[in-house]
């Protein structure tokens, strides 16, 4: 008789409590933050060695599944049509996170009576601050190197040489073969290593809490209270409008698949990183019954498309700021910021604090001050895990309903087959 496992969501929620607890002990017992800084240094380390080894196979694991997954559909014409209807979704989901914070910003007013004393105008947070362009922004997209794209773990050009790659292999046909049956095998093998790293998740949550509350203490929650408040009433509206979304297309299995990305959630929130969840919601939507060529392609441009929850924070931190120094943004001002902001977050990265460099340069383009953000520093691991995990649910919804649009989505009783013998096939 086989013993009783616990699902891995609960051992991360578990996790998360104990990383939270330990951070409290060491935060209490060492009152002089440079030796509580060290320490949680010393604490983050595993979390450190989590996420590298994720971002040692993010580039390997992108180019082979969606190298294989462009290679199936067979031409140009069934990944322009893919392409196509992925990037509809996305800027929509973006649009809408971009105006929902606008909105709630204006509305809840986290900025005025902030209750803080502000940092000085011509303090820096010395972040980059360099004016957007469309032409750093194509430059970005298109890379120099293979190598280069993979060595700096740049997933928006590996995507774009990943098609390439994948188109070519299509059109080459019975000569391709052995090539995509090779990349086939190497995607399995990148997916093996990810499961033997997945094991240490929980330690890595456990760490990433700990560090965090080591070095902040839970004090600051309670002075930054209405901000963060406000933030995450502005998240909870994003996410029933993102699972409404998606149940208008994919009905009530929609609960399903937020049940299935629950431990992608949870790690992607714990750890603030996006990419930290990318390797679970590739299995979530596989046992979703989302086809592997449909999934390998749209999440990795999701990744650089559709980070909703970033987007979000990009319009309510800009705002929060602006109010807290008392600067009036015309609607106008604001609509056009919005705009700016529809491509400068366009390729973000979704690492801990991409999202800040954004900030930074839209706030040098508005004349509001940079100093800003360093009132929000100190709480902005806490927001960057809303936000991370929002990405997390923006990117699985999008993917199965993309899915839905091909007729590449399995009925309930397919995936519940396919789901069968991906169980047997896991190692025990």
């Amino acid at each position: 008789m086989k013993k009783a496992k616990l699902p891995p969501a609960l051992w991360i929620l578990i996790a998360m409590v104990i990383g939270i607890i330990l951070g409290y002990m060491v935060f209490s017992s060492f009152p002089d933050k440079k030796t509580a800084a060290e320490i949680a240094g010393y604490i983050q380390i595993i979390s450190d060695v989590f996420l590298r080894l994720i971002k040692m196979l993010i580039g390997p694991l992108v180019f082979s599944t969606l190298v294989v997954g462009v290679a199936h559909m067979g031409d140009a014409s069934s990944v322009g049509r893919v392409f196509g209807k992925a990037l509809g979704w996305f800027v929509t989901a973006s649009l809408l996170s971009l105006i929902l914070g606008l909105i709630m910003s204006n509305l809840l007013q986290p900025g005025h009576n902030v209750g803080l004393p502000l940092p000085d105008i011509g303090a820096s947070a010395n972040l980059a601050t360099a004016k957007f362009t469309l032409k750093d922004f194509v430059g970005h997209m298109i890379p120099r190197s293979f190598a280069e794209a993979m060595t700096n773990n740049e997933i928006l050009q590996i995507v774009v040489f990943s098609m390439f790659f994948g188109i070519a292999l299509a059109a080459l046909g019975e000569r391709a073969k052995t090539l995509i049956s090779a990349i086939d095998e190497l995607s399995h093998a990148m997916l093996k290593i990810t499961g033997y790293v997945m094991k240490m998740a929980p330690l890595a949550v456990m760490a990433a809490m700990a560090a965090t509350v080591a070095t902040n203490g839970l004090s600051i929650l309670l002075k930054f209270a209405v901000f963060m408040g406000d933030f995450y009433i502005s998240l909870f509206l994003l996410w029933g409008l993102l699972v409404l979304a998606g149940a208008a297309f994919l009905g009530r299995r929609v609960l399903k698949l937020l049940l299935l990305i629950k431990e992608a959630f949870l790690l992607s929130f714990a750890t603030a990183s996006s990419e930290a969840a990318y390797p679970k919601i590739l299995d979530a939507l596989d046992r979703f019954g989302v086809k592997r060529k449909i999934s390998s392609f749209v999440m990795p441009m999701g990744y650089s498309f559709n980070l909703d929850g970033s987007m979000m924070y990009c319009t309510f931190a800009v705002l929060f700021i602006a109010q807290a120094y008392d600067i009036k943004l015309p609607l106008s001002t604001q609509i056009t910021m919005l705009l700016i902001l529809m491509l400068t977050s366009k390729g973000m990265a979704g690492v801990p604090r991409a999202s800040l460099v954004v900030i930074a340069a839209t706030l040098n383009q508005f004349n509001i001050p940079e100093a800003g953000l360093l009132l929000i520093l100190g709480v902005d691991t806490f927001l960057d895990m809303g936000r991370s995990a929002t990405n997390a649910v923006g990117n699985s919804i999008a993917t199965a309903v993309v899915a839905k649009w091909e007729g590449e989505l399995m009925s309930e009783s397919e995936a519940a087959i396919h789901n069968a013998v991906l169980d047997n096939s896991a190692p025990a």
